[in-house]
This record gives structure tokens, sequence and C-alpha cells, in this order.
């Protein structure tokens, strides 16, 4: 099966692909000699608030207006505790060979964050940055490395972000280079 990835046009388009989606992009080399390319996206939690949070989130900026002017009512408020932003949800791993026929494992792992408070333009640029990073790890970095070479992805969620680390054990590249390459008009269908 793995003489089928060459006949998949390249270029660098699922690299480009990534950054598009990417709030943070990193590629670094680890200190066990893998790469890991390390994706950051942010979102806002709620986008569609419940009538509970609205009530609540109108009486903060209530209270908050009158202790910015000073008044007695401030002694008597007693401190809430602030949510915890960037506080780790959920955190989902997946170690699969290198073979390209497992995109459809990746793909039916990362379908494990649908039921998550993710919002879904977030959700869907999720997995196409996950199966983007996959194939690219089979295609480039595990071209000339037996099947057997395991490919590690991790996406953990946040309240304000995911972060995806999908680690290899190719030859690293120069990221920024790819990233500033023209994107070639090729007909990939």
């Amino acid at each position: 099966m793995r003489d089928n990835i060459d006949e998949i046009p390249s270029g660098g388009i699922g690299i480009k692909i990534i950054g598009k989606i990417a709030d943070e992009l990193s590629y670094t080399r680890t200190s066990d000699g893998r790469n890991c390319l390390f994706i950051v996206k942010y979102y806002q939690p709620g986008l569609v608030p419940s009538q509970h949070s609205i009530q609540n989130g109108f009486f903060k900026r209530a209270i908050d207006v009158l202790t910015s002017f000073n008044f007695r009512f401030q002694k008597q408020r007693v401190p809430q505790s602030e949510p915890t932003y960037n506080q780790q949800v959920q955190k989902f791993t997946l170690q699969v060979n290198t073979d390209i026929q497992a995109v459809a494992q990746v793909l039916s792992w990362v379908e494990q964050l649908d039921p998550l408070p993710i919002p879904p333009i977030v959700l869907h640029q999720c997995k196409l940055a996950v199966i983007e990073g996959f194939t690219n790890a089979v295609r480039h970095a595990h071209k000339n490395l037996p099947l057997e070479t395991p490919i590690e992805l991790e996406v953990m969620v946040l309240n304000e972000h995911l972060e995806v680390k999908i680690l290899d054990w190719g030859e690293p590249f120069d990221i920024q280079a790819k990233l500033k390459e023209e994107l070639h008009q090729k007909n990939l269908y």
C-alpha cells in the first residue's frame, strides 16, 4: 500500500493548510529525537450562551460597574472564585503505525471531540489539521521508514483552546520555509 503514497500530489499543501488553521504553530525536535508538530487553535467557549450565563454576566457587569465607583457595596461583596481559563478539559492520545490506511482510524479517534463544547468551525479545523498532519508524517517524514514506525497524536482540549501534537521519527524540515513557499496551482482532483 505504501507505493500509492507517491501518487498523491505533494508540494507542502498540507502544511500550508495547517498554517492557515493554526493560531500558533511550531515544529521542534524533542529530546528523544522525534519531531513534534504543535498546533494551537483558540476559541471562545459558549458562543451561544445559555440564559443562565447571560443573567450571570449581566449581574457581574453591574457589580463591576458599581465597585469601580468605590461604593461601600464593594466592602460587602463576597469574592467569588474566577473561572479557571485554559484549564485542561480532556486529553486524547493515539499511536498508529506509518500506514496511510490508518487515516480512517485517526479520523474515528478525533471524532471523540464531537460531544465536547467546542465551536463547530474549530472542531472541523482541528480534525482537518490532525488528518493533514498525520498524512504529512506518513508521506514525508516516514517515507523511507518501516510501516511499524509509530506516529503519536495528541489533542488536548482546554477551556479556551485546543492543542494538537503530532510526533514522528523522520528527518526534520524547515517549516517556516515551507510555509513561505508559493502554493503552486495544481489540480488536486
